[in-house]
């Protein structure tokens, strides 16, 4: 700035030298008075470059004021509360899934390598990421994808189809620039074979070389190959491309049946009738989730004997110790712990919840904390009793409807760090950073242990505190950090923006500290 206040002023002293000579000659040799008109107008001159002079100083101070409230933000030192409702930062950010230019078309069915059939494995949101990297696997082997089998016989015993849960025909268009899928494999080609399709498993988290390298072969050779219990199957890390793919399947070529989606919107809306904004629970407080877990929840030996005769169904788990368990912040909340938690962070008993859960492990027993902390608390049984009855039978339709409620809500609150919880948890981040909880289970267990030593003050501020990185903040992501499912960083963008007080590019605090996307972070450090 001063070199351009100087600059400036060297040339108006240069383009009035002439002018200032003749006035000096004049004032000398005739001795006149100089004109009020001259002198109020380098008076108005001088005052205007005070002003801007002082102008450039102020922004420079707003923009020293901007990075120490920047480095305060990345050493812990700022502790200023948070709107628990809505990230004040989420508007910065919008969900990124285009494709880039070198990214060539699909492959036709007719020059592909071969059909791909993919059974996939779990529940409805285990299934959903086994559904995501079965495209994304057909992309690397430029195969023609068969519309994956679903599980019907794990723990849910579920037999609905792909098709009775999504749907199938905006799949498969969603997705045809990238890959070419079809509804099954030709009669002509299963005829042509003369032996059935090649069944493997390929190893958990497997490269895209892997699959090059031993799974190509094959389907190459055998024209029809199946991939069983394909959960989890893909690597973490891919290149972006891929992870661009991962995110058009995820959010956007799986969606839902049309009766799930209006019944779930129908549920949304009955909710917001009530309040204008609510939060989803996902309890996961089922038998099923808290014997696999280990933990133990204060219900004596009925509860250890109920919950380890179901334990047993699973042959290879480990015998873990339950305060073990609990001291490393695996065992999820209690009903009651989940509304202390939210309570201390601010949320008001006349808050509206959904709790989004099957059949909770000792019934209202469990349930009546909870709602002593928050009376208005509503379920999908409850919002929806005849028009839920065609999806009772089926655990992957009721999920889905739950799925829809928790996405559209205002705070998703998770209990667990399960599938469901990671899906829809990097859902809401690419979906603009909707407020989505996980508790600090690690730090909140020793917490509830001791809160009866202290005030309700102090325990809030505690809470909040130990809350603090897990509120579903844009900088809690970075590029490498858990399952790209929950954390799908490459597939969220930041806006192009001027700082409305500055007006000078300066980014807030909190957003100058992470990058989201993988260069930009990479070029950072």
């Amino acid at each position: 700035m001063g070199v351009w206040l100087w600059t400036n002023v060297a040339v108006l002293q240069l383009n009035g030298k002439h002018k200032d000579v003749c006035w000096r000659s004049t004032a000398a040799t005739t001795a006149k008075s100089v004109p009020w008109s001259v002198i109020c107008g380098v008076m108005l001159f001088g005052l205007g470059l005070i002003s801007l002079l002082t102008g450039h100083v102020a922004s420079h101070l707003e923009w020293y004021s901007h990075r120490r409230s920047l480095y305060s933000a990345l050493d812990g030192s700022d502790r200023a509360p948070i709107d628990i409702w809505k990230s004040q930062y989420s508007k910065y950010y919008y969900g990124c899934k285009e494709r880039g230019r070198r990214f060539g078309p699909a492959v036709r069915e007719r020059k592909s390598n071969g059909y791909l059939l993919i059974a996939t494995s779990g529940g409805l949101n285990q299934q959903r990421t086994g559904i995501t990297d079965a495209v994304v696997v057909a992309r690397i082997l430029n195969a023609t994808l068969v519309v994956p089998e679903l599980d019907h016989y794990s723990f849910w015993k579920d037999d609905s189809d792909f098709s009775n849960i999504f749907d199938v025909n905006w799949f498969i268009t969603y997705l045809a620039k990238d890959i070419t899928i079809v509804k099954r494999v030709p009669d002509k080609i299963m005829r042509s074979m003369e032996k059935p399709p090649y069944t493997m498993r390929v190893p958990r988290k497997s490269e895209p070389e892997y699959y090059l390298d031993q799974v190509l072969p094959i389907l190459l050779r055998r024209r029809v190959l199946q991939l069983t219990k394909f959960d989890y199957r893909l690597a973490n890390n891919l290149d972006d491309e891929l992870q661009k793919l991962r995110c058009r399947v995820n959010y956007h070529a799986l969606r839902f049946t049309k009766p799930i989606r209006e019944l779930g919107q129908r549920l949304v809306m009955r909710m917001r009738k009530m309040a204008s904004r609510f939060i989803a629970v996902h309890l996961r407080f089922e038998p099923d989730m808290l014997a696999f877990s280990g933990c133990y929840f204060g219900g004596g030996e009925k509860e250890r004997h109920e919950l380890g005769e179901i334990r047993k169904r699973w042959t290879t788990l480990p015998d873990l110790s339950p305060d073990g368990e609990r001291k490393r912040g695996k065992c999820p909340l209690t009903p009651h712990e989940v509304g202390l938690m939210l309570r201390a962070l601010g949320f008001t008993n006349d808050t509206y919840l959904y709790v989004a859960s099957g059949e909770i492990y000792g019934g209202d027993e469990t349930m009546q904390p909870l709602k002593d902390l928050f009376p208005n608390i509503y379920t999908k049984e409850m919002l929806a009793q005849e028009e839920l009855k065609p999806f009772l039978p089926f655990s992957s339709r009721l999920a889905a409807i739950d799925y829809i409620v928790c996405d559209e809500s205002n705070v998703f609150v998770t209990n667990n760090n399960g599938n469901m919880a990671k899906i829809l948890a990097g859902r809401r981040r690419y979906m603009g950073h909707k407020r989505t909880i996980r508790p600090n289970a690690k730090k909140l267990s020793a917490l509830f242990m001791s809160r009866h030593e202290m005030e309700w003050d102090t325990f809030a501020s505690k809470v909040k505190a130990c809350q603090r990185g897990f509120m579903g903040e844009p900088d809690e992501m970075r590029p490498g950090r858990g399952e790209f499912h929950e954390y799908p960083s490459t597939c969220v963008c930041e806006k192009p923006f001027i700082d409305d007080l500055s007006q000078d590019g300066i980014r807030p605090p909190k957003l100058a500290a992470y990058n989201v996307t993988t260069k930009a972070y990479s070029a950072m450090n």
